[in-house]
């Protein structure tokens, strides 16, 4: 009797300890927080005296941030193509913001001579935009799935309709993700007169409940349903993107207050303080579940805020905003926070991009692709580190009119501190030093001949290595 004591007292205590040691040894979590039209400056960590954004400074201060952090394309749904595969959304097809389902026709689809390409009545033709993500594109929830991953997407999705959905994706759950750009209404039952159904896949449940607040609950939900195993959480707000609407009662207190620089939105800065809550709310909640030190989070935008005329913020010192080639456009906030990686309050001036995120959660989960699995963005964690990264250029590819003003179509490259824009309609180029002009005042394109043949040439190069398609001159 004793002996089998002895021996099941031995086995209870081996099974406690393999308990112990899988739950030290689970693969860290990973929360991806995209905000959409997202601007440079809209963060109070980033510069900003007139919004307040505490829960996502402390992100910062606890994480690393990126000074030059990009996204993938000055719209949103080839940036969030690129942050869901790790390729270039030109290699994608996905160089446009995708139409939803009521707004097809029009640039979405070919209406001229020549296959794949639309007529918008300009001087080009134009590539047609892929309406969806291919299903044979692997996604991060995909990338995740087969190391035992809960997935879950909550908010704006735009990259594709019925059939290619979130969970049509890799995604155990969706909330909210649907074909729209944009909420009909940011308060429940999130419709508008146009859009009587609202958001088809998230329900409405309280009447005037704020959509920012309500992504944040489901958010909160599903890390609690799945605290006793590793996690990826994709909260992509709507949030900023127009409608411009806010909780009157937090847009009050903004009214009175004028920061001197373009930023005195009350709405807009009532949005920001929504989505700060959020990020508060995730916090709290990984900290209630002891989870903290072994959750990633990741923070970014879509593409630069929407800053022109009336527009609702300012990306000074950076020119122009959405849409556009300049730094306004496509340098937004990135901050990751990963426990025993990013060492606190760091700030990183290596250039990043939306393709960067794939390879780097490949990296965080332990998993990885077939070693023939194409892939346009590198594994930040040797910089996260506080490494030296892989010396490389960064390239953009927006083949279609946009503002019709000579601002589009273009391509970019960013190489080291330099960065040039090629404008096709008309045809004429640009050439910035970054670091001694942030605001792209000074074109040194009849400066520097040299550079700019360089930068020429990798950029030809890197457009026909990936397929991209140019706009084409009608003859």
């Amino acid at each position: 009797m004793r002996r089998l004591l002895l021996t099941i007292l031995t086995l209870l205590s081996s099974t406690t300890f393999l308990t112990a040691a899988t739950k030290t040894k689970q693969q860290p979590n990973v929360i991806v927080v995209l905000v959409d039209d997202l601007g440079w400056m809209d963060l109070s960590i980033q510069g900003s005296d007139f919004y307040k954004t505490p829960n996502i400074d402390r992100l910062a201060k606890t994480g690393a941030r990126f000074t030059d952090g990009y996204a993938a394309c000055a719209v949103c749904s080839p940036t969030r193509a690129a942050l869901m595969t790790g390729r270039h959304p030109h290699r994608l097809g996905i160089t446009d913001w995708i139409r939803a389902e009521f707004q097809l026709g029009g640039r979405q689809g070919p209406n001229s001579n020549r296959s794949g390409y639309h007529d918008a009545g300009l001087n080009y033709l134009t590539p047609v935009n892929n309406s969806f993500l291919a299903h044979n594109e692997m996604t991060v929830a995909e990338l995740v799935k087969p190391a035992g991953y809960a997935t879950c997407f909550i908010g704006k999705w735009h990259l594709g309709g019925k059939g290619y959905l979130p969970t049509d994706q890799g995604f155990d759950e969706n909330f909210g993700g649907w074909d729209y750009g944009q909420p009909p209404s940011y308060f429940d039952p999130y419709t508008n007169k146009r859009l009587q159904e609202g958001i088809p896949t998230l329900k409405p449940r309280k009447e005037g409940e704020y959509l920012t607040d309500r992504e944040a609950d489901e958010a909160v939900g599903f890390i609690r349903r799945n605290k006793d195993k590793p996690f990826l959480l994709y909260l992509s707000h709507y949030t900023v993107h127009t409608p411009i609407q806010a909780k009157q009662s937090v847009t009050e207190k903004y009214i009175p207050l004028k920061d001197g620089k373009g930023q005195d939105n009350a709405t807009y800065a009532s949005m920001l303080e929504s989505l700060d809550d959020s990020m508060g709310r995730l916090f709290e909640t990984l900290e209630a579940h002891e989870l903290t030190d072994n959750t990633v989070i990741i923070f970014t935008g879509d593409n630069g805020g929407l800053d022109r005329n009336d527009n609702p913020t300012d990306n000074a010192p950076l020119k122009i905003g959405k849409g556009f080639a300049t730094e306004g456009g496509i340098r937004v906030p990135w901050i990751v926070r990963w426990p025993g990686v990013t060492k606190p309050g760091t700030v990183n001036s290596t250039p990043i991009t939306s393709v960067d995120l794939f390879p780097t959660i490949a990296s965080i989960t332990h998993t990885s692709v077939d070693k023939n699995h194409l892939l346009d963005g590198v594994d930040l964690t040797e910089i996260l580190k506080g490494g030296q990264g892989p010396e490389r250029s960064l390239f953009w590819h927006f083949p279609h009119y946009r503002h019709r003003g000579g601002a589009d179509p273009y391509s970019i490259i960013r190489s080291g501190n330099w960065k040039l824009i090629y404008y096709y309609d008309p045809m004429k180029i640009e050439l910035y030093h970054l670091g001694k002009d942030i605001g792209e005042l000074h074109n040194l394109v009849d400066d520097e001949p040299e550079v700019t043949g360089q930068l020429l040439r990798k950029l030809k190069e890197h457009l026909e290595e990936t397929g991209a398609k140019k706009p084409i001159a009608k003859k």
